[in-house]
């Protein structure tokens, strides 16, 4: 298995090792020559402080749908153009249930996911009567700006500029649950995948309109998935030298699920992981499980025996594809 995943990782030849920055000007318009070290610890305090006002969402005004595609401005403005159109496309099931309340789910699909990525499971969602709404993340498809081939700038090594891009997904996350509330949606739930899960668990954490949550390949720490796993040896590269896994963990607190677990008694999560998985390193997923279960948090958590590649692969990924939906089936 381990040497499946290995595989699996080595088909995508274009990562690059890019340099490291701070990237202060992602979190602040006056840095004022403060030591970056300093000056994130301050931004990560203040922002654990009040994730509230972190996280918050202003109103948006220009949704428009045309056929399947919904399209808004994104409430953060990055200096990628493309990036700041937040698309997710509609998946309207032929028969909603009966004697039942309306119901759907937001999909986020991995890290550099492609346009067809779980466009399978919204489809099983609606054919458990279901809406469905795949959002885009920043950077990826038709937001992913002309100078990169893969979508680097959400996870990388610029310290501030990961932070953003990991803010903004989880605004223009918050930003589609409010969309479908206002179609008159009124049980809404969340899928996320890899990185995915990550930002569905801080979306959820902030989000009341979010009833349910089923997370696919789980981590309570972000800093350690990007210094530990495959998938990101690229980025580690970038980092070694610069900075130490310590102190990019408390920089990377405010992007980090395991601060927001107190946040979640009142909703229902399902962790999914996978036995051998060297992209989320296991011992960091029963972490995360652990963490749920000595906090009395409700949940459910479910072992692939696979990888985190080929959980994606037959016979794993209709394993995977029937605990998460059918999870999201009952709790909506």
């Amino acid at each position: 298995m381990r040497a499946r995943e290995i595989a699996h990782t080595r088909k995508d030849d274009n990562r690059i090792v890019r340099p490291f920055a701070w990237g202060t000007e992602f979190i602040s318009d006056h840095v004022n020559g403060n030591d970056p070290r300093v000056l994130f610890r301050q931004h990560a305090q203040r922002a654990m402080a009040d994730s509230e006002a972190f996280y918050a969402l202003p109103q948006i005004h220009d949704y428009e749908l045309h056929g399947d595609l919904l399209t808004w401005t994104s409430a953060i403005r990055t200096p990628s153009a493309e990036n700041n159109v937040v698309r997710a496309r509609l998946f309207k099931p032929r028969k909603e249930r009966k004697n039942k309340p309306r119901a759907a789910v937001v999909v986020l699909p991995q890290w550099n996911a492609q346009p067809d990525s779980h466009v399978e499971a919204c489809r099983i969602f609606n054919g458990l009567g279901m809406a469905a709404l795949r959002l885009t993340l920043p950077y990826h498809q038709e937001r992913r700006p002309p100078e990169i081939e893969r979508a680097e700038y959400l996870v990388s090594s610029n310290i501030g500029r990961t932070i953003q891009s990991m803010r903004q997904a989880v605004l223009d996350t918050r930003a589609a649950v409010r969309w479908l509330k206002q179609q008159g949606y009124e049980r809404i739930g969340i899928l996320g995948t890899s990185l995915g899960s990550c930002l569905a668990l801080l979306t959820t954490a902030h989000e009341p309109l979010i009833r349910a949550q089923a997370l696919n390949h789980i981590s309570p720490y972000f800093a350690d998935v990007v210094w530990r796993g495959l998938s990101t040896e690229h980025v580690r590269k970038g980092l070694d030298g610069h900075i130490e896994l310590d102190t990019l963990r408390d920089l990377w607190k405010p992007i980090s699920p395991r601060w927001y677990l107190d946040r979640l008694r009142d909703r229902q999560t399902l962790l999914v992981y996978a036995k051998y998985d060297l992209t989320f390193p296991v011992d960091l997923s029963e972490d995360l499980v652990r963490e749920f279960r000595e906090r009395n948090v409700p949940h459910q958590a479910t072992v692939l025996p696979c990888g985190h590649y080929s959980t994606g692969k037959t016979p794993f990924k209709y394993w995977d594809g029937w605990a998460l939906t059918r999870f999201l089936k009952r709790a909506l």
